[in-house]
Order: structure tokens, then sequence, then C-alpha cells
């Protein structure tokens, strides 16, 4: 759904190396259950560095962004095909990629950015059982909030899906906070519905096929 604003085209295109930063800036500034984060962390990459960016590095070929037509990145998804796949990645290379600005955390964590750090130094917490064999694919899709309710969302998720469906990936799955409500509003009208998964707490977890009707 390309427009123009003014200043280029608006659209949805495949993820570049020169959106790194943007990847940084708006998982960041989405990353307080849709809200804005800065200021939360001592860093300001560290939600990117575990939701956004290793997964643009992983497989580009399933991440895009939407560009506000002056080439800036104001929204993304970024996902992989195989979700054990990425783990096995994630702790083989990303996490000795990172390491030189990612403290191990005490055990247990006792500050915000110990707690966030831990989810980082634990990547097997992706592997649910419950998902892997019907859902292998996961994702994490973030708009910053001017460019939320003009059906950007939609369009992100259309292409990713397509670009599943393509691979050969028949299902994905994500999960969210029960307490966001506008994500599940939104993820509810993509047609995803609640995967049972034991235990969960306050993790809702979602699922669909990759087939765009």
């Amino acid at each position: 759904m390309p427009e123009s604003n003014g200043a280029g085209t608006v659209r949805v295109r495949p993820v570049e190396p020169s959106d790194r930063d943007a990847l940084y800036d708006i998982c960041l500034r989405t990353a307080d259950t849709g809200a804005d984060a800065r200021g939360q962390y001592l860093s300001d990459t560290l939600v990117g560095d575990i939701f956004a960016v290793p997964y643009a590095e992983r497989e580009p070929q399933h991440c895009f962004v939407v560009d506000d037509g002056t080439g800036a990145a104001v929204g993304y998804i970024v996902g992989v095909a195989d979700t054990a796949d990425f783990v096995r990645w994630y702790r083989q290379e990303w996490i000795p990629r990172v390491a030189h600005r990612r403290p191990v955390p005490p055990d247990p964590p006792v500050t915000r950015d110990d707690v966030m750090l831990s989810r980082h130094y634990r990547p097997e917490r992706m592997l649910v059982p419950a998902l892997l064999s019907d859902y292998p694919a996961h994702l994490h899709i973030d708009l910053l909030p001017d460019w939320q309710g003009k059906g950007w969302g939609r369009a992100l998720m259309h292409r990713f899906l397509d670009s599943l469906r393509t691979a050969g990936v028949p299902r994905v799955h994500l999960s969210t906070s029960r307490s966001n409500v506008n994500a599940c509003k939104f993820y509810d009208r993509l047609g995803f519905t609640e995967i049972d998964v034991p235990d969960a707490g306050s993790i809702l977890y979602l699922g669909r096929g990759t087939t765009v009707e």
C-alpha cells in the first residue's frame, strides 16, 4: 500500500543494513508494553539487541520496514522461519558478538537491566514445546506511534507472512503481554488465535497460518 506523503513514497520494503539504528530506536520507543522505554535501561540498545537487530542479522529475507518516503524506517517486522535454528545461532554467534557490551547479570536478577539481560543470556526461553512443531516461525512487530492505526501494521504482517509462505513455512507464532490490550486487538484482527501453552502466566501466545486471504 505505497502512498505519497509529499516527501516521497511511503512503502514497505526489505530491511537494509542502514536501518540498524532505526531498529534500535523503534524497539526502545515501543518496549514498555507498546510505550516509550527510553531512560528505563542503562543502554538504549539493550532491548534492540534482544528483540530486533539479531533477526535482521540472521534472516533479513524475513524482515521488513515501513519507509517514511525519505529512506527512514518508522516501523518494522522481524522474524525467523525456524525458532529452534535461531536459538542455536543466537547462543553460538549473537551472544559472543555482543558480549563486550552485555555483562552477565546476577542470578537471580536484581535490576530492570538484569531482568532484560537474563532474557538475552537465556535464548532457550523461546523453545516452547507447545509451539515448535506446529508453529516453527516467530516474529516481532513494532511501529512508532504516529504510524500506528493507518494500515501499515497489516501491510508489514502480510509482507512477512508471504515471505514465510514462499519459504515453505506453514505457521507462525508470537507472544505478547495479556495486559497489552491494543496489541491483542491488533493481532485478533489479523487472524491470530490463542495457543494453549501450559504455565504461560501473563504471556499470551498467538499463532496463525502463513496464507494470506
